[in-house]
């Protein structure tokens, strides 16, 4: 660990803060981060290793000079670097500051319009959802002489000038911000003792195989040079350049339509389609069209064939059960987001069965780490870092629990509901080490399963409502949360000799100099040009999202009498008056079960050709998306090792490993030819897609 490497860490991470919201907010071109692997940074790290590391060899050679700044970097430094600038991708869009200001504020903006949000409290008052949680937890609409609300759906800017930053509202944001940001920041430093505690089963015990860190020790340094030693593999250099000649053609077809053929990557099976109506009835338009990403196809390539098998294999499964289901009448996509769904539920009882697996499979190293944990001895030695891991994940989590109660949720729901937020990041850092999955999106909530197990009788408009916000701020869309970064950070400084403790602690604290970064320059630019209502998502559906759940479940409570009991309903008394949706509960059970068997049939079974990450990825956007080059990559692997044996396996790597590393580079370039398009003409980039968007 070095100076320059920790310096490098963290402005690479500041940058990415900082520059990410314009690059996808105000360019509105391919996300600068985008998934669990971001071409911006392993794009980099490539061109990195081509260019700069390179130069700094040749200098140090020619200058004789022991200058340690001028000497190329390390496998070490690099990985240290890797550390700090990934957990920062969690940060500056997705996952974070694309939802934070506009569920703030963007609320207020909407109880202007919608009517069924209203109700009269017989006393001419009239209330809304928002009036059912602490203020704290939404902007402050009034602040600044309204300029607050105006200033971010419209934006400040009266001419072609840039705002001064002093006409921002800060003090409408102070009091939302100094809730949300230390609750965030709780939630990372309690995942990162997780996953330091969790990081010697996983890696040691259980050899998981971290298909993402294996393409990026394969990129570090072998020797002084600064040379990595699959640069001189040229069956590398042939698919990296295979995949940038596919894009750059692709992509200067998107402005010279009437110049250039495209290459396509999307196949048409439409008129198939009536050959299976049962599996068209479930959603099988999503996979009738086949796309294929290269990145996917390589990762693929390096992963047990049971684990690329079950992620290619599993959407169509769940397609065909939605049309089984449909046939007698049952919708599985049924409801709103925040509604109790079965197709949701079947998602969620996967990963709750996951983690059961996980503690079953670890039971006798949890065990003992628990015990250190207490300060009482164990039987087999801890790392000291695992012990202390443990211990920030206890402190962090009993913290969680109480800001959640202090929330008004009742000790009861908010430990229930801070256990399943646990639960869904911690499976989610598991697909990332088991599969290399880099875009997860499962798209399941504490507060929807709460519900479905619970019902709205239960828990009352105001604890609905407090869990709905809750959710919209820390999971609505996970396509870039802390854990996956940090798994996969925390396995790559093993790898690469690194303190783990040490570099962990670093690459919390560069997450939140990372957050001093992007907080306000997200901010300024929201309220200098208004907020991005492009993106219908983050400004049109979540900020309505949890008063829509609330007012429905306020509305049939009123139609059932039931609405002053359940308002006054309180601790255990809440088991007494449930009333599960039976339906999803069944779901639910159905997938928990169903992973168990399948961990316990792989346990028994070693030819077993399923895994249970089928039940985690089957449904959703992500799951259709890299369904196709997961079964391409799987297929590859199959003849590969049944014509070829290990040793062709071992040959054909460096061909996988350049698809990943072209897409990351052709990632990165789209991205700078974008930017250099709007600095000479002054419109907007048309949007070309790398990776799904």
């Amino acid at each position: 660990m070095t100076l320059r490497a920790a310096l490098v860490g963290m402005f690479a991470a500041a940058f990415i803060c900082a520059y990410t919201y314009f690059n996808d907010g105000v360019l509105r071109q391919t996300m600068f981060v985008c998934n669990h692997m971001p071409t911006s940074v392993y794009g980099g790290l490539v061109l990195f290793l081509v260019l700069v590391n390179p130069l700094l060899g040749w200098i140090t050679r020619k200058t004789r000079a022991a200058f340690r700044l001028l000497r190329p970097f390390t496998a070490r430094e690099l990985a240290l670097v890797l550390a700090l600038a990934l957990p920062a991708c969690c940060v500056p869009y997705s996952s974070m500051l694309r939802i934070l200001p506009r569920m703030a504020m963007l609320p207020h903006h909407y109880a202007k319009t919608q009517i069924h949000w209203r109700w009269d409290q017989g006393d001419g008052s009239v209330k809304t959802p928002l009036d059912l949680v602490p203020k704290r937890m939404l902007a402050d609409p009034g602040g600044d002489d309204d300029r607050a609300l105006v200033g971010f759906v419209q934006g400040l800017r009266t001419d072609s000038c840039p705002i001064s930053p002093g006409k921002v509202p800060w003090g409408a944001w102070r009091k939302t911000l100094f809730f949300w940001l230390p609750l965030f920041g709780l939630v990372w430093l309690a995942l990162t003792g997780l996953a330091l505690g969790m990081h010697t089963q996983w890696s040691r015990h259980e050899h998981l195989p971290y298909p993402i860190v294996q393409f990026t020790r394969a990129l570090l340094p072998s020797d002084d040079e600064g040379r990595p030693s699959v640069f001189g593999n040229r069956w590398f250099w042939v698919s990296v350049s295979c995949v940038l000649l596919f894009h750059l053609n692709n992509f200067l077809h998107v402005y010279h339509p009437e110049n250039l053929i495209p290459i396509r990557r999307v196949f048409d099976f439409s008129p198939l389609a009536r050959l299976f109506p049962t599996f068209m009835r479930g959603g099988g338009w999503s996979l009738i069209r086949p796309r294929f990403y290269f990145a996917a196809v390589g990762i693929a390539y390096l992963l047990a064939t049971d684990v690329s098998l079950s992620v290619g294999l599993g959407p169509f499964l769940f397609r065909y059960a939605g049309g089984v289901m449909a046939n007698y009448g049952i919708t599985m996509g049924g409801g709103t987001r925040f509604a109790p769904r079965i197709d949701t539920s079947l998602v969620f009882g996967g990963y709750v069965g996951m983690f059961m697996s996980l503690l079953y499979t670890g039971r006798h190293y949890y065990s003992n780490l628990a015990r250190r944990v207490v300060f009482l001895p164990s039987i087999e030695r801890i790392e000291t870092s695992a012990v202390w891991g443990g211990r920030l994940f206890v402190g962090g989590f009993i913290v969680f629990v109480v800001d959640l109660c202090l929330l008004g949720l009742g000790w009861q729901i908010a430990l229930i509901y801070a256990s399943l937020t646990v639960i869904v990041f911690v499976v989610m850092g598991r697909i990332i080490a088991e599969s290399g999955l880099f875009f997860i999106a499962p798209y399941i909530y504490p507060c929807v399963l709460i519900f479905g197990f619970f019902g709205e009788q239960a828990l009352g408009p105001g604890i609905l409502m407090i869990m709905f916000v809750l959710t919209c701020m820390l999971l609505v869309d996970p396509r870039e949360t802390f854990m996956p970064y940090m798994v996969n950070v925390i396995k790559l400084s093993d790898d690469c000799k690194l303190k783990l403790g040490r570099t962990a602690a670093l690459s919390v604290f560069t997450v939140f100099l990372g957050l001093s970064v992007a907080v306000p320059i997200t901010l300024y630019f929201a309220y200098d040009r208004g907020v991005n209502w492009a993106d219908g998502f983050a400004t049109k559906s979540v900020p309505r999202f949890a008063a829509d759940g609330a007012a429905k479940a306020r509305q049939r409570l009123l139609a059932q009498d039931m609405l002053t009991r359940s308002e006054k309903i309180s601790g255990w008394q809440r088991i007494a008056t449930m009333k599960p949706d039976k339906h999803s509960t069944i779901a639910f059970g159905v997938a928990l079960v169903g992973v168990l068997a399948l961990a316990a049939i792989r346990l028994r079974f070693a030819r077993w050709p399923l895994h249970p990450v089928l039940f985690l990825v089957w449904s959703g956007y992500a799951g259709y998306m890299m369904a196709w080059s997961f079964l391409l990559g799987c297929l590859l692997k199959v003849l590969t090792t049944r014509y070829g044996g290990a040793q062709a396996y071992q040959r054909i790597k460096p061909f996988m490993f350049g698809l990943i590393a072209g897409d990351m580079v052709a990632g990165l370039m789209v991205i700078v030819m974008g930017l250099i398009y709007n600095l000479v003409t002054g419109e907007l980039p048309k949007t070309y897609w790398v990776l799904p968007g």
